[in-house]
């Protein structure tokens, strides 16, 4: 019996190793600009309300930021453009919600394999109402949002897609 228990121990040490290992860090870039949206509330319609304004703004920056070559660039076209992503929120929340660009606090998230690291970050969050929802945040320089659209990706090539597309930016 003890030999057993033994056995059952050390095969679970094994697989809680295993799965610890299979988590990757990939960090990203420390000059990178972010962006975080939270919802009010995790309400359906508060939630609905988040996911529009992630796809509006998200198309906005998208066609804001395309030919930025390197964070400098992005960050003066998003200062540039503070006004216009203030007004495209306004339109779409109908209530109180605070934009807010500069260093601010991101949790830590495990995606798909790979650890984000919690902490302060550059980047553009969008706080509705209290706050007090789920929120979503990716990567808006380099461009790294548009990978979250494909939920078909599978864990590893997602992981190898990522870190390909962070050395690139680092190497340019």
């Amino acid at each position: 019996m003890k030999k057993k228990t033994i056995i059952l121990i050390i095969i679970a040490l094994i697989v809680v190793v295993l799965v610890k290992n299979k988590q990757e860090k990939i960090m990203i870039p420390t000059d990178a600009i972010r962006i975080r949206i939270i919802a009010n509330s995790n309400s359906d319609i508060d939630i609905e309300k988040k996911k529009e304004i992630r796809k509006n703004l998200e198309e906005e920056i998208y066609n804001l930021l395309k030919d930025a070559k390197t964070s400098s660039e992005a960050r003066n076209l998003i200062n540039e453009n503070l006004d216009k992503l203030n007004i495209l929120v306004d339109d779409k929340t109908n209530s109180n919600y605070d934009l807010s660009f500069g260093k601010n606090y991101f949790p830590r998230k495990v995606y798909k394999g790979i650890i984000y690291e919690e902490g302060e970050y550059e980047s553009l969050v969008v706080t509705l109402g209290k706050g007090n929802g789920d929120n979503w945040w990716c990567v808006l320089f380099p461009p790294l949002c548009l990978l979250e659209g494909n939920e078909d990706t599978k864990d590893v090539e997602y992981r190898f897609f990522v870190k390909d597309l962070i050395d690139k930016y680092k190497s340019s």
